[in-house]
């Protein structure tokens, strides 16, 4: 139960994020809002997910695949450049988040 909680909150941060960009430096009200509405839920969740996971494993993984996640939704939705070391680097941002989580051993 605790990787489907961490996958949502997840997600609710990742569109947190994202609200940031369309807030346009929280000038759009409807982006604002969303940006506190979606970090709230997602930090409740993580806060949830800590019955399940231990600590360091869900707090590490939320901030890898959430900063993954962004980096992808940077390159396809805003056009942001997809250099190789940028790549790469997401690359070793979700082989890092496999490691942390065969490492866990719970599933």
């Amino acid at each position: 139960m605790g990787w489907l909680w961490l996958s949502l909150a997840i997600a609710l941060e990742v569109a947190g994020t994202t609200a940031m960009k369309f807030s346009d430096g929280f000038s759009n009200p409807v982006p604002t809002v969303l940006v506190f509405v979606f970090y709230a839920c997602a930090f409740s969740l993580l806060i949830l997910v800590m019955k399940y996971l231990d600590l360091g494993v869900a707090y590490a993984v939320w901030a890898g695949v959430g900063t993954a996640l962004v980096a992808v939704i940077g390159i396809l939705w805003f056009h942001e450049p997809a250099t190789l070391l940028k790549l790469a680097s997401i690359g070793l941002i979700v082989l890092g988040v496999i490691g942390l989580h065969v490492a866990d051993g719970r599933s």
